[in-house]
């Protein structure tokens, strides 16, 4: 493989990473103020921090994928947890459970605050809104979102970028007033890093979704090469967004909103122009996040039902399957979501990460320490 190859799949594989973390729901900026800027100056290292505890973990676990070729989330737990499979294998299957309840939830929420935002219909009907179209997508045009996904996320980005660059140099006298005032004013360290080790745990959620990605890898350096230009993407992206939000951390209508992010441009600059384009953003990511969710639910559960059933009778229930299942998903994500976005994200998400907590963070600690961060390579190797 030449270096240009091997670039590729670094960078290819830090975007994967990227996109993950960087969905509808973090454009609302609320998991920055929940999770960072809520917390004083603190807020300036705690972004960075959990960055670097993703590609850490991120890192060794696409490694030891690697090393032993388990390139599926449940061959690599079996492999990886070895004699206690059963129980953390097992347990992880109920992470990734709750992970695609809570996402769809927190997609309808971003959606549904969005449009109440910039329409100012009432909320329920707008989240209602939006689950009639995410559950339209799930039974007929869920192949379309699944190939525009990362089309997407590549024109989320590309509008945070419009939003938060012009948005901090305009608004650059009120951020560096408030840096001061958060520097002057006492701001314990402990909750700063509770929530910033919360952030890194429940982001730690999908890493056995990550192993699919260590089969295109031709040399194990690679793992460590996508996470070191992983970190400095996200980081990058991450520290932008955290010192935009800081624009308006003193704003008395911040309490009001559910989408910091459309405060932000309300109160800085080209606010007729990028409100309702970071509006129109926001819903096609939190849209396209639920349908894939949603659809790997009916995937899910249907090829369960189908597991002991001819090929005729499994193809003649499908469609109906299909829908009953999507729509269950979709009135409990819509149920779910009443409660409102910030407080789904605060303790929707706070919750996970303390179930990956013992599921993910203190096993891959444990699995470090005994093999002193190595890993057994595969026979040939």
């Amino acid at each position: 493989m030449n270096r240009k190859e091997y670039l590729t799949i670094s960078f290819g594989v830090a975007f994967v990473w990227f996109t993950t973390q960087f969905g509808g729901g973090f454009a609302s900026g609320a998991q920055l103020l929940v999770y960072f800027v809520n917390f004083g100056i603190w807020t300036l290292i705690t972004p960075i921090l959990a960055q670097a505890m993703g590609a850490f973990f991120q890192w060794y676990g696409l490694r030891y994928a690697y090393r032993h070729k388990t390139y599926d989330y449940r061959s690599f737990t079996d492999s990886f947890f070895g004699k206690y499979k059963n129980i953390f294998s097992n347990l992880y299957e109920v992470v990734y459970i709750c992970l695609i309840c809570l996402a769809p939830s927190v997609a309808f929420a971003t959606g549904g605050s969005t449009l109440n935002e910039l329409a100012g219909i009432p909320y329920i009907i707008c989240t209602l809104i939006i689950g009639i179209a995410i559950f339209a997508l799930t039974i007929f045009g869920t192949e379309m979102v699944r190939k525009a996904a990362s089309t997407i996320s590549i024109i989320i980005i590309v509008g945070l970028l419009c939003v938060y660059i012009p948005n901090i140099f305009a608004q650059w006298g009120t951020i560096s007033e408030n840096i001061s005032v958060m520097a002057a004013t006492p701001a314990p360290l402990f909750p700063a890093l509770k929530q910033c080790f919360l952030y890194g745990a429940f982001q730690l959620a999908s890493i056995g979704l990550f192993m699919q990605h260590a089969k295109s890898f031709t040399d194990e350096s690679q793992a460590k090469k996508s996470m070191v230009f992983g970190f400095l993407i996200n980081a990058s992206v991450i520290f932008m967004c955290t010192i935009g939000m800081i624009a308006i951390i003193n704003n008395p209508q911040l309490h009001e909103v559910s989408v910091p992010t459309l405060l932000l441009v309300k109160t800085g600059v080209g606010s007729t122009f990028l409100t309702p384009v970071i509006s129109v953003l926001i819903i096609m990511g939190a849209i396209s996040t639920a349908v894939n969710m949603i659809a790997g639910v009916v995937a899910r559960y249907v090829h369960t039902l189908e597991k002991n059933e001819t090929k005729e009778v499994a193809n003649s229930k499908r469609k109906k399957r299909t829908i009953v299942i999507a729509l269950i998903a979709d009135v409990l994500a819509f149920s779910i979501a009443q409660f409102g976005l910030i407080p789904l994200i605060a303790k929707g998400y706070g919750y996970l990460g303390y179930l990956t907590i013992v599921v993910i963070v203190i096993p891959f600690i444990v699995h470090m320490i005994v093999n002193r961060g190595k890993t057994v390579k595969t026979e040939g190797e």
